[in-house]
């Protein structure tokens, strides 16, 4: 719903006719429509570190870490258009909402914890915003880096 109307042209009735509920349980169950998109925001967060966790325990040591954040970056599983939109919606939304960057913040602890499995926690934080720009820019260069490129950068970072 988030990708097909964006916030601004969500309702509780487009909710429920593509649920397939009443109407009223929409309003039984959530406070508003703001307590609704937290939440759909709340389980996209945890769905994409949940991704983001399961692809990082494949690595065995730092290099294979490395590898796992290039294809983070440029991989299909994370840097869908799908994913993209809903975190586009979410950086705008939170921006005009404060009390929902606390599901920002807390993607973002998830994140630099994963990290911390590998990296310092220093490195763990410049990885983390590594990641999310580059994503942001992978999609979106009309020129995207190459894996090798990117590999280059991570070396960098992670001395």
């Amino acid at each position: 719903m988030l990708v097909e109307h964006g916030i601004s042209h969500i309702t509780h009735r487009k909710i429920a006719e593509a649920a397939g509920v009443s109407l009223g349980s929409m309003t039984y169950y959530f406070d508003g429509i703001e307590s609704l998109l937290s939440e759909a925001f709340t389980q996209f967060a945890y769905q994409m570190s949940d991704d983001y966790r399961h692809r990082m325990e494949q690595a065995r040591n730092r290099d294979e870490a490395c590898e796992a954040i290039v294809d983070m970056i440029c991989g299909e599983k994370i840097a869908t258009s799908y994913n993209m939109h809903v975190m586009y919606q979410l950086y705008a939304y939170a921006n005009r909402n404060p009390a929902l960057k606390i599901i920002m913040q807390d993607w973002m602890c998830r994140s630099q914890q994963v990290l911390e499995a590998f990296f310092d926690p220093i490195t763990a934080r410049a990885l983390d915003a590594f990641i999310e720009g580059m994503t942001l820019h992978y999609v979106t260069d009309r020129n995207p880096l190459s894996r090798e490129d990117l590999r280059r950068m991570l070396a960098k970072i992670v001395g």
